[in-house]
């Protein structure tokens, strides 16, 4: 059941990296079954896995969504967001990565960039509309990336070679983030190597161009900024009112004689910075939740599992006890009420020595 007496919701999990060709884990039901048994309220749904939805139907028929959320109801669930982080990836793929990023395609479109942009694109209004069908308010997704290639200014860059990787991937997501604006959800960025929008600087280049947009906003995952050695809890305050999802994921980074934030081309394993599951890493998750609930923020708290050593299924039953006993109450009266002295405006203005003055 959601913790109802925190305005942070949760505990979410995002399935992506649980859903699996065996059983529980090869349909959703199956998969709802088994996270709502770990004590999980909500769920994040990829959208790009036909075994947990038809993205399409979704998007067209309010039947078959009611009968998606009553299905998830049964096992004492709810759907936190729709996630398409992969469709998200394809709307804007620099050459050189075009040979891996063909996976996230169906294969008809693999070796044809053009059309799998077109295709990311439309999936990416079908998720809008989708979302409003199932009575969300916001949806987690990637930038995708041209810049990224040139991140590293060496060789230089020409000038107005950065400015027109942000012209073109904002001309690509406005019309996507207007379809998500009709349907009142949230675009949600999850800051990420390999997405032009890695960090707070670059999606402030992205925000100028699409004009402020009310609907660009961000999924806060504070693993990807320890990695980049990026101050997560100022992030926060800078960035708290565009901060809509919310990935609850661990990391470490413990940089050596060797290597850094880059890792030396070495595995998960072996790199300075790693993903780890809940409370296996060096983030502080108490001062994130306060940060969050002291300003306000009302989605929800959804783990992400990702870490080299832990198995997945560990990592999951970790995760929910975890979230919830991080979620805060908020206080409904201040701690030293009990020596309030009940003063009124005319002994403010006295205390103040105004009335002699006056």
């Amino acid at each position: 059941m959601t913790t109802t007496s925190s305005p942070i919701r949760g505990p979410g999990l995002f399935l992506a990296q649980f859903a699996g060709d065996a059983a529980p884990f090869d349909s959703l039901d199956g998969l709802a079954g088994w996270a709502a048994g770990l004590g999980y309220a909500g769920v994040q749904i990829p959208s790009w896995d036909a075994r947990l939805i038809d993205l399409a139907l979704a998007a067209e028929s309010q039947t078959y969504c009611d009968e998606l959320r009553g299905r998830l109801a049964a096992h004492g669930l709810e759907i936190t967001e729709l996630s398409t982080h992969l469709q998200g990836q394809l709307v804007a793929v620099h050459p050189a990565y075009d040979l891996p990023m063909d996976a996230f395609a169906p294969a008809a479109l693999r070796g044809r960039p053009a059309e799998r942009t077109a295709w990311a694109q439309q999936q990416l209004h079908l998720a809008a509309k989708a979302s409003r069908r199932l009575g969300l308010s916001a949806h987690a997704t990637f930038s995708g990336a041209l810049a990224w290639p040139y991140l590293y200014p060496w060789p230089q860059r020409p000038a107005g070679l950065v400015e027109a990787a942000f012209d073109e991937l904002a001309r690509r997501w406005r019309p996507i983030l207007n379809a998500f604006d009709e349907a009142g959800v949230d675009v949600c960025y999850e800051v990420h190597p390999g997405e032009d929008l890695c960090d707070g600087a670059s999606f402030e280049l992205f925000l100028e161009r699409v004009g402020q947009h009310p609907r660009a906003n961000l999924l806060y995952d504070p693993s990807h900024l320890v990695l980049q050695q990026l101050d997560y809890l100022a992030y926060i305050d800078v960035y708290h009112e565009r901060i809509k999802a919310f990935h609850v994921k661990d990391a470490e980074f413990r940089p050596s004689g060797r290597q850094g934030v880059y890792g030396g081309f070495q595995s998960w394993k072996d790199r300075a910075g790693r993903f780890r599951s809940l409370g296996d890493g060096q983030i502080d998750f108490r001062a994130i939740f306060s940060k969050l609930t002291q300003y306000g923020y009302r989605g929800w708290a959804v783990l992400e599992w990702e870490c080299c050593l832990k198995h997945p299924e560990q990592g999951a039953a970790e995760g929910a006890p975890f979230i919830r006993d991080h979620l805060i109450r908020v206080a409904d009266k201040a701690f030293d009420d009990f020596a309030a002295s009940g003063t009124d405006t005319a002994a403010n203005r006295r205390m103040l020595g105004l009335e002699s003055q006056a």
